[in-house]
């Protein structure tokens, strides 16, 4: 699977994009508002790929895709479905390394995604994120979601914010 934009290259993730996952799961800004993955080796890592991502490909037909600049292939961030077992539909997830934030790669990646979604007939989308999180919500709202309100995960004490797209048919 592979989605290109002007600038990007989104495809499925590798083993060989271990130490990329490595360095984005434990950002800062990924363990505040995603939350700890507990991946602390390159062996982890791979694991995590083999078990998170491809493992969803696998079942679902998507997953989050490693994002890279066309140019350099240089990764950048996540962005793709997931579906989780507590959500009635999938939903949309995304995480960039501070090299792909401000320059507008994350909507860039997000549309792809969701033009992909579109015309393989996924019709609703949801997501969610936590309530102070402004930059993911201000994504979200330019990617055409619309709030639903308050979120939680059982088990959690996240205050979090369910949002859903319906696509224009």
């Amino acid at each position: 699977m592979q989605l290109l934009t002007p600038r990007l290259s989104l495809r499925l993730l590798t083993e060989a994009d271990a130490d990329f996952i490595l360095a984005l799961l434990n950002d800062p800004a990924f363990l505040q508002y995603i939350g700890d993955k507990n991946v602390r080796s390159l062996e982890d890592a791979r694991q995590h790929i083999q078990d998170g991502p491809l493992a969803m490909y696998r079942s679902h037909g998507y997953c989050l895709l490693r994002v890279a600049l066309r140019d350099t292939d240089q990764a950048i961030g996540l962005c793709g479905l997931l579906k989780r077992d507590y959500l009635d539909h999938p939903d949309l997830g995304y995480a960039f390394l501070p090299a792909g934030r401000g320059a507008g790669y994350a909507q860039e990646a997000i549309q792809a995604v969701l033009a992909n979604a579109d015309a393989t007939g996924l019709k609703q989308i949801l997501a969610y994120c936590q309530s102070d999180n402004q930059a993911s919500i201000r994504q979200l709202e330019r990617a055409g979601f619309s709030s639903l309100g308050p979120f939680k995960l059982e088990g959690s004490t996240d205050n979090l914010v369910l949002f859903q797209r319906i696509p224009n048919d």
